[in-house]
């Protein structure tokens, strides 16, 4: 049984966390954990007696954030319409990732400690997965593109938001998405 954190100690690990979010959003996950510490106004050993390794801090912090590919899954299968549901969901996830670098590191990297994280970026790939299924099979997207096409196209997207710090990833979206278009689209 864990025993449960004094007020002080609860108090520190929630500055932690909230200046965590700030730092990963800002620097990805790769954000330095004595700034951290410094923005919690703690010292980094408080750090290390919350968070052993940076993947326990990541795992503490991020799976909640991925929570939200939950409710864009749960709006992409209520959609009829396979290719809507499908642009959709990559549009909602670009919205995330452009606005927290954390979370797209999260969903594109590999943190193996973080089991938490591990699990809801599974989830989410499944979410993805599952999404450019109903449109191939509806004829919407071309037969061809894969899971990976489409990770690597939302990952290189997010990065041309980080990159020029405006909506140009949106223009760019409209582009990529007519170009996985099958070239003789199903008639309705």
């Amino acid at each position: 049984m864990t025993k449960p954190l004094r007020r002080d100690a609860a108090r520190n690990r929630e500055k932690l966390l909230r200046e965590a979010a700030g730092v990963f959003t800002e620097q990805g996950l790769d954000g330095s954990l004595e700034e951290i510490a410094r923005r919690a106004g703690v010292s980094i050993g408080t750090l290390y007696n919350h968070f052993p390794h940076r993947d326990a801090l990541i795992d503490a912090l991020l799976p909640a954030r991925l929570a939200a590919m939950e409710d864009f899954a749960a709006r992409a299968a209520a959609e009829p319409d396979a290719w809507l549901a499908f642009s959709g969901f990559i549009e909602e996830l670009l919205d995330q990732f452009t606005a927290d670098r954390g979370l797209l590191e999260a969903f594109t990297g590999n943190h193996p400690a973080a089991a938490q994280l591990t699990e809801a970026c599974h989830r989410g790939m499944s979410h993805l997965s599952t999404q450019l299924h109903r449109a191939r099979q509806a004829g919407a997207v071309r037969a061809d593109a894969t899971d990976d096409d489409v990770v690597h196209l939302v990952w290189a997207l997010s990065l041309l938001g980080e990159a020029t710090g405006t909506p140009a990833w949106r223009r760019c979206l409209q582009l990529v998405l007519d170009g996985m278009r099958p070239t003789n689209p199903p008639t309705r």
